[in-house]
């Protein structure tokens, strides 16, 4: 395998699609050395039929907003590869969502499952519905529409699919409804992330957050390093930041900043509980307003316009918000700050740029779809609990998340340890998740 070739053809074919162009580039690079040890891989064009996914469903969705106007978005579901399993990844409602942000997800998607040792494919999918200052009915109304073209092409054996951002537990509990509407079938598998009393997995919606500070854990424990009493730097505030901020105050760290799209809260004392909580009322406000923190802990939250979480003092960031949301700079001012690690929470959180300065630097980086992988595994737990009719308690969960991360951050140590004993996390997570998957691939035949 040549990675210059193949990126070439793909830039040719696809020369507006950078998310995705910038997420197979990574996982080439990683893997050129192994894949080309293995020639039955070349002869069965593994990388080259990898590359491409299994079908894009695109489609109209047409609904009513609250002033009785009609409303058009576009809708998109991405089965990218089935080799190990059924397609699974979430669900996106963001203004910004195009083929080529769900092309990534869903290519990152595949490698991530096939970390978690659960036999899940990959795939992804949403709108570019923007949920900012929509209503709770007018949510509803899109769920219900967005679904009634999306309903044939999911099942609880086929793709299921979960939140992800702009898709909480709100939103996937309108999916299933009209889901299970549309479709007569009462089983609850066909989607994840659902509520409590109705097939939902007690952690699931903490999952991603808690999963990434116990991979986060075992990384700084790999380092000789403890997280107690270390800061944190969180980006966003919605599930994964709200989960990511629980369970590293529950460590014994101290979370000192969040952000959101309008700037940043440094909260200098440490977040407590009751911030925790408001949270969950802020994203659930649709606002998407971090400054909401500051009005409603005056003196205990300072905000500042137009600033990163990035700004602020720290030994440990965490992206939880967004591709390419922590750019070079960005690294630069952490590092000249005082930051030893980077965990991306987010998908791909890091531009290249940052990742090759962290590591250029001796600043300890995992990458996103090792360390939140956690909650796609919760969700295959959740699948499980859903085929065998039953609930498991919070230990459980808990023990079997706890499991599946450790499991994750062996496999990255096994592949991407080097010669002088350093691990390199991006190359451990891009080649245990692809030779999985390529293996996988080749026993099953060309199809």
């Amino acid at each position: 395998m040549k990675t210059q070739e193949i990126m070439a053809r793909l830039q040719a074919k696809y020369p507006l699609e950078k998310e995705y162009l910038q997420a197979v580039q990574e996982v080439l690079e990683s893997i050129e050395d192994v894949y080309n040890q293995h020639p039955e891989f070349e002869k069965a064009k593994i990388v080259e039929r990898m590359v491409e996914p299994d079908r894009i469903f695109t489609f109209r969705v047409t609904w009513i907003d609250d002033k009785g106007e009609v409303q058009t978005n576009l809708g998109y579901r991405i089965q990218f590869n089935s080799a190990i399993g059924p397609y699974k990844g979430g669900l996106r409602f963001h203004k910004a969502v195009t083929p080529s942000m769900l092309k990534f997800l869903g290519f990152e998607q595949t490698f991530k499952n096939a970390l978690t040792t659960l036999p899940m494919g990959g795939a992804k999918g949403g709108s570019d519905f923007d949920p900012v200052g929509k209503s709770n009915d007018e949510i509803m109304r899109f769920c219900q529409a967005f679904m009634l073209e999306l309903w044939n092409c999911i099942g609880p054996d086929q793709d299921i699919p979960a939140g992800d951002v702009g898709v909480g537990g709100r939103e996937i509990g309108y999916l299933y409804g009209m889901y299970k509407k549309l479709a007569r079938q009462y089983n609850t598998g066909v989607l994840t992330g659902k509520g409590g009393t109705w097939g939902g997995s007690i952690l699931r919606p903490e999952a991603t957050g808690f999963g990434a500070l116990y991979f986060t854990q075992h990384l700084l424990q790999k380092a000789g390093k403890d997280i107690k009493g270390k800061k944190v730097a969180l980006s966003g505030f919605g599930n994964v930041a709200w989960g990511a901020a629980t369970k590293a105050t529950e460590l014994g760290a101290k979370v000192v900043a969040i952000s959101g799209p309008d700037g940043v809260c440094h909260i200098p004392e440490g977040i407590t509980k009751e911030m925790i909580d408001y949270m969950l009322e802020m994203r659930a406000s649709n606002r998407n307003k971090v400054e909401d923190m500051a009005t409603k802990f005056p003196g205990k939250a300072l905000f500042t316009a137009g600033k990163k979480a990035w700004s602020i003092p720290v030994d440990i960031a965490l992206p939880c918000a967004f591709q390419n949301e922590l750019s070079e700079d960005d690294a630069k001012e952490l590092k000249a700050n005082g930051c030893w690690c980077c965990c991306e929470v987010s998908n791909m959180g890091c531009q290249p740029g940052a990742i090759h300065f962290f590591q250029n630097n001796g600043i300890l980086f995992a990458p996103g779809k090792a360390v939140n992988a956690g909650g796609v595994a919760t969700s295959g737990l959740e699948m499980t609990q859903n085929a065998e009719h039953i609930s498991w308690d919070a230990k459980e969960v808990d023990d079997k998340l706890h499991f599946i991360m450790k499991s994750i951050h062996e496999q990255c140590v096994k592949f991407g340890t080097q010669p002088d004993g350093h691990v390199d996390y991006v190359k451990g997570a891009n080649i245990a998740g692809f030779m999985k998957v390529a293996q996988a691939m080749l026993e099953q035949g060309t199809i």
